[in-house]
């Protein structure tokens, strides 16, 4: 018995990252797992790490008439049990057979992509609510929230990144698009004449916000460092991480930032507002409040015993909640309700 899962996305992003944290939880787990992914170097050498067999596929619509059959050979070879789709794409080209199959949300889906579907995972309480909201059946929605874990890799050199060892250093991670409101971060740093600000990330608003540092006086002080492979590395590095984004089901950033023991400031987008405990483990400011973050950031800057305090709570929160052996206990135990993976 074995477990396929299916990602059909080419590009980079949190879902994309997540997908391959949890592959690695579950080969840690010792779960007999296979991939059918759309081509992409990392991802697949990820896989690979984990000796887990990935099958690259054309994940092509609205005309694809080979990837849901190479799905369907796929999991007949692995004796599949389980298929877990993972997003839209992957899941409108997953086929039904003697498996059953599950989708994993990480955001507000078209239900559509998952007709037929035997269950449905979302990964905050918000999202469930709303599968079942949307005339999902509630027996056949479930919640189960991603795990963090902190990862390997030392501190980065600022040096490298012409930055000045005794700068107050932010990071803000996610795509440079405008729900994650790095534009925010940039308005913010401008009332903060000593920081200097990492964004790592990519996406389709990286000419438009590197202007906008330009025009706010503060593209000196910015490094934009694309999509990066690193985030361990990066979260070490940093003081102090900003995560103002507008739309944001989840937050993974705040629970990573948690377990690596950076303190977080966040908007009060629902993921964000569900997970922060405002004032214990992190601070929470109204959308698009730049002088909110900015206040709340010299707040945390100038007391270390108050960010002290953030960062224990959040690795305790990290510890009961959002442990890797927790969360792939939930997924074991809804596999095998199902019929085992």
């Amino acid at each position: 018995m074995s477990l396929v899962q299916t990602m059909g996305s080419a590009v980079n992003g949190g879902a994309e990252a997540y997908f391959v944290s949890l592959t690695g939880a579950f080969a840690r787990a010792g779960m007999k797992q296979a991939a059918a992914i759309r081509a992409h170097a990392g991802r697949e050498a990820a896989l690979a790490s984990f000796g887990v067999p990935a099958t690259v596929l054309p994940f092509s619509k609205p005309l694809d008439f080979t990837t849901p059959g190479a799905i369907a050979s796929l999991a007949r070879e692995q004796d599949a049990r389980i298929i877990l789709a993972w997003m839209n794409r992957a899941a409108s080209l997953t086929p039904a057979g003697p498996w059953k199959r599950i989708g994993r949300l990480g955001g507000y889906y078209k239900l559509k992509n998952y007709r037929e579907f035997d269950a449905l995972v979302g990964n905050t309480m918000d999202i469930v609510e709303w599968i079942v909201r949307e005339g999902w059946p509630i027996d056949r929605a479930h919640y189960i929230p991603n795990f963090a874990a902190a990862g390997e890799g030392a501190k980065l050199s600022r040096a490298e990144l012409d930055t000045p060892d005794e700068a107050p250093l932010l990071l803000g991670m996610g795509r440079l698009h405008t729900n994650k409101a790095h534009d925010v971060s940039l308005r913010a740093l401008k009332q903060l004449p000593d920081a200097y600000l990492w964004i790592a990330g990519d996406g389709p608003d990286e000419a438009v916000l590197k202007s906008q540092a330009q025009d706010l006086g503060v593209a000196d002080r910015v490094r934009f460092l694309g999509w990066r492979d690193d985030a361990p590395s990066l979260y070490r590095s940093a003081d102090l991480v900003l995560f103002p984004s507008r739309f944001e089901p989840l937050g993974n950033v705040v629970i990573q930032s948690w377990a690596h023991g950076v303190p977080v400031i966040a908007a009060k987008s629902a993921g964000p507002e569900a997970l922060i405990r405002d004032g214990e483990d992190g601070f929470l400011i109204e959308i698009d409040d730049s002088e909110g973050l900015a206040a709340k950031t010299k707040t945390l800057l100038a007391d270390k015993e108050l960010s002290a305090r953030f960062v224990a709570n959040g690795a305790r929160r990290v510890e009961t909640e959002f442990s890797e052996g927790a969360v792939v206990a939930q997924w074991r135990a809804l596999f095998d309700s199902m019929g085992g993976a």
